[in-house]
């Protein structure tokens, strides 16, 4: 294979690769198509039952409602009905809804986090128990004692919760009793710049004998996932995620879910669903072991939840059980201090050992200039500085080319009939020249790893979300509203071609030509954050090898 053949043929790999990540970037970033049924359960407002842990008889199981069928369709655009009376609670950073029905956290508004940049009032909704799209939170207790499930009715002293200036907690209680004598108090903990709920609840045993049962905790979900989903599957994930300390990161696509429901005892762990951006978690005790589930609802509706273990409860005595749950944005710092392995959540692709790191320095850089722009270009600066010594030693490789064209044209001219011989020929030319014919290659094949994961760094920090830079560029995580980034991209990129040596063959000539027009396009669609990388990169390139160019050739 030729250098000219290489070359081409490694420009149309980047290529390649370049439309499956802006088909990723454009998927994800597409209005996700809402599940057109729900179950019948699910427009009741009534989710699955956990299935029995471990040991557990299935009397065990709190049973649905009387007459409620978890399985039938609903029409399309049925409302999925909550309480009349809802508790609401509000901190600084999040606005909750409570449903008294079960105790079910029905809706989650994250304050700081606009839908849209030109829309700050309208905080993103990651909890919502929608019309035709449902996530909730719920909890409740099993036993074969008395035990409210997410069904049971229970009782709030007030609606209103507001957690109010010099406050740093806000509990919100909600009371159960039952006639033959156990009462459970429910409690939900917010703190101050927290996106953690603390949710315990305490069992009063009044009865004559023990009171034994655990805690169960789940989310209940419809199906997201699009309808084009070879892209999405393989470069950004929505779904249902789970951790334990015999595997501490798994990811549970809707298809999986569906496909068969999941039974685990585990060790610690955690369960969740994530999506771009954002996460929500339940994170039970972490000590002995946890029973992990997820059962297909029917009609694109999904639970997924923890069960505890059991609590014994003497007569005349209370016990707790309790757990913690995230709801909100992907900061990596957060996630950690929660539990392990909660911060993989931000997915960064198999090149992860590549991009954390970046992020790291890219998070340093941030601290210092105060502007997630400015960022990615010192950050782009420290990168070329890394390969500054390889990417000269490739520049003057490819001077030499170009400074043998001539030769070369020569040679293709004398033997174009011969391709071996003209081969051979330009091979004894190389090494008496001592030049290395794919040493010219190695700029762009050394940047397509940092590339990738710079992709993914830019992509998945939900930090860079709406982060303005200067002047029309309002928000790094979309692509310019103006195109002018990617238009000057293109032009560096033909600019940079022009100082490499031109292909002797026309049909390769052209398709070098047309790559720059290609790559253009591409970019017209990643985000701006992206492209304003790869136009300083460009830069510095240029600047770099016309240099080197001119002292080599003699004119660049």
């Amino acid at each position: 294979m030729s250098i000219e053949q290489f070359r081409t043929i490694l420009f149309v790999a980047s290529a390649s690769l370049l439309f499956l990540m802006w088909r990723a970037w454009q998927l994800d970033h597409a209005p996700q198509p809402a599940t057109q049924q729900t179950t019948a359960a699910a427009a009741r407002g009534v989710p699955a039952s956990p299935p029995a842990a471990a040991g557990e008889q299935p009397t065990e199981v709190p049973p649905l409602p009387e007459g409620e069928n978890r399985a039938g369709p609903v029409a399309a655009g049925a409302e999925a009905t909550v309480s009349a009376n809802l508790v609401h609670v509000r901190t600084d950073v999040l606005a909750a809804e409570i449903d008294p029905k079960g105790g079910t956290i029905v809706r989650v508004k994250l304050l700081h986090y606009p839908v849209k940049i030109d829309t700050p009032d309208q905080p993103f909704p990651l909890l919502d128990a929608g019309a035709v799209t449902r996530f909730v939170a719920q909890t409740g207790l099993i036993g074969k004692q008395p035990a409210p499930s997410h069904h049971a009715l229970f009782k709030a002293k007030t609606r209103d919760y507001t957690l109010k200036p010099g406050q740093d907690e806000l509990t919100v209680a909600l009371e159960w009793a039952d006639p033959a004598g156990v009462r459970v108090t429910k409690s939900y903990k917010f703190r101050r710049n927290s996106y953690v709920i603390d949710v315990d609840q305490t069992v009063e045993n009044h009865l004559s004998k023990a009171w034994t049962g655990r805690m169960y905790a789940q989310f209940q979900r419809t199906d997201v996932t699009p309808k084009s989903s070879f892209v999405r599957r393989n470069y950004s994930f929505t779904g249902a995620v789970i951790s334990s300390a015999e595997k501490p990161y798994e990811k549970l696509s809707f298809a999986d879910m569906k496909k068969q429901n999941l039974a685990r005892t585990v060790t610690g762990g955690w369960i969740g669903f994530i999506q771009h951006y954002f996460a929500a978690a339940w994170v039970p005790i972490q000590a002995g072991k946890n029973h992990i589930y997820s059962k297909a609802l029917g009609n694109g509706l999904y639970a997924l939840g923890t069960i505890s273990p059991p609590l014994t409860v003497a007569p005349g005595k209370s016990g707790r059980l309790e757990a913690k749950m995230y709801a909100g944005p992907k900061i990596q710092r957060r996630l950690k201090a929660l539990a392990p392995h909660l911060e993989r959540t931000v997915d960064y692709g198999w090149l992860w050992f590549i991009a954390e790191p970046l992020f790291w320095l890219l998070q340093k850089i941030h601290a210092v200039v105060g502007n997630w722009g400015w960022a990615i270009i010192l950050l782009t600066c420290l990168i070329k500085l890394v390969f500054f010594h390889l990417s000269a030693t490739s520049y003057k490789s490819m001077a030499r080319m170009r400074k043998l064209q001539p030769r070369i044209v020569a040679l293709r001219e004398h033997y174009s009939g011969d391709k071996q011989r003209m081969n051979q020929a330009m091979m004894q030319l190389y090494k008496k020249e001592k030049i290395n014919p794919l040493g010219g290659c190695l700029p762009i094949a050394v940047q397509i790893p940092v590339f990738i994961a710079l992709y993914w760094t830019l992509l998945e920090s939900v930090e860079l979300r709406q982060a303005p830079f200067i002047f029309w560029i309002h928000d790094l995580s979309v692509n310019d509203p103006y195109f002018v980034l990617p238009i000057i991209m293109g032009a560096t990129m033909f600019f940079q071609q022009r100082l490499n040596p031109a292909p002797p063959d026309p049909l390769q000539a052209k398709v070098m030509m047309a790559l720059p027009i290609v790559f253009t396009f591409f970019f017209l669609f990643f985000p701006a954050g992206l492209v304003l990388y790869w136009i300083v990169n460009n830069v510095l390139s240029i600047a770099q090898q016309w240099v080197i160019t001119r002292k080599i050739v003699g004119t660049a």
